[in-house]
């Protein structure tokens, strides 16, 4: 479930940095309203994740999903270039995260298990 925690805070801080462009310096209310929704969601959701991670490699788990996504809602959203450096920095990225998971040491104490069926 933690590893579900940690993805779903990844995809909210997504949803909060598009807010952040479409609240325009929050001088829209509604824009405003739904980004700081999310900014709270995401920060519950990574909170209740790293009670079961490092918090290094929650934290860098959490941020790169939520760069990666960004990096392409900002290309797919609002036509930002998307050149062969982007591209390949951001496949970078996504395999560096992917590293992150699969590097994780088995849990040691009794009731971890969970955490590493997903």
């Amino acid at each position: 479930m933690a590893w579900v925690y940690l993805l779903l805070a990844g995809v909210t801080e997504i949803v909060w940095a598009i807010g952040l462009k479409e609240a325009d310096g929050f001088t829209d209310p509604a824009a405003s309203a739904v980004t700081i929704l999310f900014i709270t969601i995401s920060f519950f959701l990574f909170a209740r994740a790293i009670r079961h991670f490092p918090i290094g490699t929650a934290y860098a788990v959490f941020t790169g999903i939520g760069a990666a996504g960004t990096a392409v809602a900002g290309i797919v959203l609002f036509g930002e270039e998307a050149g062969p450096a982007k591209v390949g920095f951001f496949i970078l990225l996504v395999v560096g995260i992917i590293g992150l998971k699969l590097s994780e040491d088995p849990p040691d104490e009794e009731g971890d298990e969970e955490l590493w069926r997903g």
